[in-house]
């Protein structure tokens, strides 16, 4: 039987096993979609909102159910001064590449474009391996009140 989550829970009241799901950043942005646990029961999911890595979603007896998020290839500029660091994030943004900003530098998802960038730019990276979560995205809205004349 298929377990339907519409919310993540809160933390388990009293300590249980930590059973994984586990799914890719893709996946987990979505607000419909199916995935099976690592004991094989089976999840559904309709949410108002996307899910994050750590969510407890499902509780029995004796097992907690838990996302986690696959890690995915990323590119890590650490920060050096705040101008340097500012001026990374207006490149990053400009190509229009979500970023997650961390204690220790910018974390963008990997891709040629970027890396090129920052090649040309002289700007040190590192590839490596992380669960990334990019900082949500503001709408944005253009005033056309006004004539293109």
């Amino acid at each position: 039987m298929m377990q339907l989550i519409t919310a993540a829970l809160g933390a388990p009241k009293k300590p249980l096993e930590a059973i994984a799901l586990r799914v890719d950043r893709h996946k987990l942005a979505r607000r419909r979609w199916r995935a099976s646990a690592e004991d094989g029961v089976d999840f559904g999911f309709d949410l108002p909102e996307a899910l994050q890595h750590g969510d407890c979603i499902f509780e029995e007896e004796t097992k907690a159910y838990y996302i986690e998020q696959d890690p995915e290839a990323c590119l890590l500029v650490e920060f050096t001064t705040s101008q340097a660091s500012a001026w990374i994030g207006w490149m990053i943004g400009n190509l229009h590449f979500k970023a997650a900003f961390t204690d220790s530098g910018i974390l963008v998802q990997d891709d040629l474009a970027i890396r090129q960038m920052l090649e040309r730019e002289q700007i040190d990276y590192q590839q490596v391996q992380r669960i990334f979560q990019p900082a949500k995205q503001g709408g944005h809205s253009h005033n056309h009140s006004h004539s293109h004349e």
